[in-house]
């Protein structure tokens, strides 16, 4: 009889995943359902680096490639983080793998001890804490809140930092909440990190291209150079690029993780497809130009959301600098009973109901840490959108 082993026991599926999974299967059925989990755009990969990945394929660059990234690749990426980052890395430096989660993945296994903490601010991505348990770490949760606009206090940080830590890992623009730091919220942590020499610094800065009206960018290592040496500043192609297939990620960080990195690829994944890093070259290099125009619509999907859903009985949405989320409280609707007569004694039971009664699938902010709250996408549709937020609506208006 099969019995899984006690890593894997440590954690839970993807909750995002499995609230899209669900969707779909609804669908398939025949239900009526709009999906607002995956955070995905709906926009189609350009042309120009669909025709790059089919020109490799014709040109026969379909083999393996060196374990963490193609030349060429890396020097795209050495070029994209010092053009947009300020930021110097050699291609000794860069670490290329199959996607986003790989690479924090791989430096959690090439890094952590069993008993070394990791900081995690609340809300955070379903999938940081179960990598750092599987690595055998233990996730150190530091909670934040709508007040503070979803962004980690550097007192809060301070307490929380053992001298187990290991790793903080930061996330702007976030999943879930869309907060993105500014310049001077970066500078504060940073104040903190230069404290204590032993904590390294995990950046994901996947959605750095989606932030909104005049907020501006910036990344932990640009902002504190001292931080440098013991910073990976992650970052891909998925979501500026509308790539989320094409599995790549990638990073910049000082030279003995990246070797580190890359043995533990030697014995697991192997090299990212040679076919989606030539696409990736084409990305990096390639036009720029529609990066902005997608920002601007989904900026404008975003302030669509927020009003629908203010606009929702018992549901407070925050507006979000960035990414395409918005993380809304259902605290106003948490002790009541769903139009199904069961209770909404959570957030779970929230999405459930939603997507029973309504056909609107969301994620429940349990999932991210931090409750009540949900997840919603908007990376689809206005039609679509406005057609969800008016069933929340109108499911909200039944709660008794």
């Amino acid at each position: 009889m099969f019995a899984q082993s006690a890593a894997l026991a440590r954690v839970k599926p993807s909750a995002t995943l499995a609230a899209d999974a669900k969707a779909r299967d609804l669908k398939a059925a025949g239900k009526d359902v709009i999906s607002l989990a995956a955070g995905e755009p709906d926009f189609d990969t350009p042309e120009n680096i669909k025709e790059a990945g089919i020109r490799a394929i014709r040109e026969g660059k379909t083999k393996y490639t060196n374990v963490d990234g193609i030349p060429e690749l890396k020097a795209a990426i050495c070029a994209k983080f010092k053009r947009e980052n300020g930021l110097s890395y050699t291609p000794a430096q860069i670490n290329v793998s199959p996607g986003g989660k790989p690479v924090i993945f791989n430096a959690m296994v090439a890094s952590l001890n069993p008993g070394d903490e990791v900081v995690i601010p609340t809300p955070y991505w379903v999938s940081y804490p179960d990598m750092v348990l599987l690595a055998g770490g233990e996730p150190r949760f530091v909670a934040t809140s709508a007040e503070t606009g979803f962004k980690i206090d550097p007192a809060a940080l301070e307490a929380a930092i053992t001298p187990r830590t290991k790793w903080l890992i930061l996330n702007s623009p976030s999943n879930p909440s869309g907060a993105a730091y500014t310049r001077a919220e970066l500078r504060a942590v940073a104040d903190v990190l230069l404290r204590h020499p032993q904590v390294w610094v995990l950046t994901d800065d996947m959605y750095e291209h989606l932030v909104f009206g005049d907020f501006e960018f910036t990344t932990i290592a640009q902002v504190e150079p001292a931080l440098y040496e013991r910073t990976l500043t992650m970052n891909g192609v998925s979501k500026a690029y509308a790539m989320t297939g094409w599995r790549i990620g990638y990073a910049g960080g000082p030279e003995p993780l990246i070797a580190a990195m890359r043995k533990v690829m030697s014995q697991t994944t192997s090299n990212p497809a040679s076919i989606s890093q030539w696409a990736a070259v084409e990305a990096l290099n390639g036009p720029q130009d529609f990066i902005k125009p997608n920002a601007k619509l989904f900026e404008q999907r975003r302030d669509l959301v927020v009003s629908m859903l203010n606009q929702a009985s018992g549901v407070r949405c925050p507006t979000p600098q960035g990414a395409f989320y918005v993380y809304p409280s259902v605290a106003g609707l948490i002790g009541k009973t769903a139009p199904s007569g069961r209770p909404i004694d959570t957030d779970e039971a929230f999405a459930t109901e939603l997507l029973e009664s309504e056909g609107v699938s969301v994620v429940f902010g349990a999932a991210f840490g931090l409750s009540p709250f949900f997840r919603i996408s908007y990376a689809t549709s206005n039609a679509q959108l406005e057609d969800a937020c008016a069933r929340i609506q109108r499911f909200c208006a039944e709660v008794r």
